[in-house]
């Protein structure tokens, strides 16, 4: 347990580095990239995709609406829930910052010798879909997968 919350830890870390003391912070970058790659997904199933907790979540993506990187407008379907989207400067520093967060998953794997990556990946996975309560709920009865590139480093 120690070791993946120190391994978690280097990974943000290396992450803020890597941004260079942008204020973009891991979690904001999974869910801007979560959306992105989801457009009008709503909140509570940005909580299943990427295993922030909902008050946690909800407080990110406020800070994320002040700073006018998403909005949200009420869903069509539940007058209760919020469908979320990327905003035209949202876009453009999720532009700006993949290929930066790409370069901090290579720098993460790197330390790997090249056979063991795609284990590792796939192991990451495999303890994620066990452990997760949510994903126990959604993916009952397939086969783990590897996280996405843009969530490996536990955002």
């Amino acid at each position: 347990m120690h070791l993946l919350h120190r391994a978690g830890q280097c990974a943000a870390d290396l992450f803020q580095t890597e941004l260079g003391g942008d204020d973009l912070t891991p979690r904001q970058f999974a869910i801007l990239l979560t959306v992105a790659q989801n457009e009008g997904v709503n909140q509570t199933q940005l909580v299943e995709l990427t295993g922030i907790d909902r008050s946690t979540l909800a407080d990110v993506v406020r800070r994320m609406l002040k700073k006018g990187l998403l909005q949200r407008r009420r869903t069509r379907e539940d007058a209760r829930a919020y469908a979320v989207k990327v905003t035209d400067e949202g876009a453009k520093i999720l532009k700006a910052r993949e290929p930066l967060a790409r370069r901090v998953d290579d720098r993460i794997l790197a330390s790997l010798p090249a056979q063991h990556r795609d284990r590792f990946l796939q192991d990451l996975g495999t303890i994620i879909q066990a452990l997760d309560p949510l994903g126990e709920k959604e993916s009952a009865g397939k086969s783990a997968g590897a996280p996405s590139a843009s969530l490996r480093r536990g955002d």
